[in-house]
């Protein structure tokens, strides 16, 4: 289960910051490794009251270990052929990493591997990154040739996530009166991207906004909506609207109910709890926003639970390496782990640059 991690205490804050600025894959900068951490040590005491506001530490190890086991369990049950399943988390920038999972894959005895990320929607800088750090560790480790990989690298349209993001925006918008849920704005918030990485070809805001149009047609009513980014940082270009100006203006045209929609989230962490709750939610106060409320993230739902089961059983059954699109590098990409898959679980060659992964996607739900 692979994802970007956090900070489980304040001491830990630092070292988060310099991993994430040292990463020209997620955050690429001029002069990175002078100016990325210089960028972290910065940031470093304003990220530490931030973290200390939600309780010290980030919860997303936790709910990523609850809803792993949760996975494996419905994963059983649904995929007998495949069982027994187990999880492992694979952290991009705090522990556990890529090689504290892979060791212990080894030690458990494990052959058959799916690198399965917890991004639905694709960016380099995300899921790419935590893959191509993931074979990086293999070979640091010496495990390059002790697993049979396949990837699931994006779900941004499978029917259990487009499902638990509806019932998370329905009972947001249950929190709102009756009366005026109707006239309640959607703001779907996304985390950014450097404008860099958008305008090689990144596949991110297109999959954001299927993502949202696939779950409109789900919640089932007439409703306003926005799409918004969140988390900029850095001195470089971001995608937008950023959700703090599209916060102002709402308030600008008299817009006085909002739910935002981490559509990109999969678990609490702190740009659900301090970015939306206490940054943005003062924010759209001070510019007369009446009720500014977030549907609540994923954590411990059941729904979702299976609903990544149901990700990972269809990926099996599919016959799958990986989707057709991963196998596509952005224009002028010249790093020699991207797009690549060690030791194939399906027998096919490693993946090449501007090679084209001819495979049908089965994203079918599974009773």
């Amino acid at each position: 289960m692979l994802n970007l991690g956090g900070p489980e205490t304040l001491d830990a804050v630092r070292p988060f910051l310099m991993r994430l600025f040292a990463d020209h894959e997620i955050m690429p900068l001029p002069f990175q490794r002078w100016l990325g951490p210089f960028i972290a040590e910065r940031r470093t005491p304003k990220v530490r009251e931030r973290y200390a506001a939600i309780g010290g530490g980030s919860p997303i190890l936790h709910w990523t270990r609850l809803q792993g086991q949760g996975m494996a369990d419905w994963l059983d049950r649904i995929s007998p052929e495949t069982a027994p399943h187990r999880f492992y988390v694979a952290f991009r920038y705090t522990p556990p990493f890529a090689e504290d999972a892979l060791r212990q894959m080894a030690a458990d005895g494990v052959r058959r591997a799916v690198a399965f990320t917890q991004y639905p929607q694709f960016s380099c800088t995300t899921t790419g990154s935590s893959l191509n750090e993931l074979w990086r560790a293999a070979e640091r480790e010496g495990l390059e040739d002790a697993f049979h990989w396949s990837v699931i690298d994006r779900w941004p349209l499978h029917p259990g996530f487009l499902q638990s993001l509806a019932e998370s925006i329905r009972a947001g918008l249950e929190s709102f009166p009756a009366e005026e849920r109707g006239q309640t704005m959607l703001l779907f918030s996304a985390h950014s991207l450097p404008m860099s990485v958008v305008k090689r070809g990144d596949a991110y805001p297109a999959e954001i906004e299927a993502t949202v149009q696939a779950v409109m047609g789900l919640v089932g009513r007439q409703q306003p909506y926005r799409i918004c980014y969140q988390s900029s940082v850095g001195p470089v270009p971001w995608l937008g609207p950023s959700t703090d100006d599209t916060i102002r203006e709402l308030g600008k045209q008299g817009q006085r109910n909002v739910l935002v929609v981490p559509v990109a989230f999969t678990s609490d962490h702190i740009e659900t709890l301090h970015e939306i709750d206490i940054e943005y939610g003062e924010l759209a106060h001070a510019v007369g926003i009446r009720n500014f409320k977030r549907a609540p993230a994923f954590n411990g739902s059941p729904t979702f639970q299976r609903a990544l089961a149901e990700v990972v059983a269809a990926h099996l059954r599919s016959g799958e390496t990986c989707s057709a699109q991963y196998g596509q590098r952005c224009k002028g990409c010249s790093n020699p782990y991207c797009q690549t898959i060690l030791q194939p679980a399906m027998g096919l060659p490693q993946v090449a640059p501007q090679e084209e992964v001819q495979e049908e996607a089965t994203y079918a739900g599974l009773d």
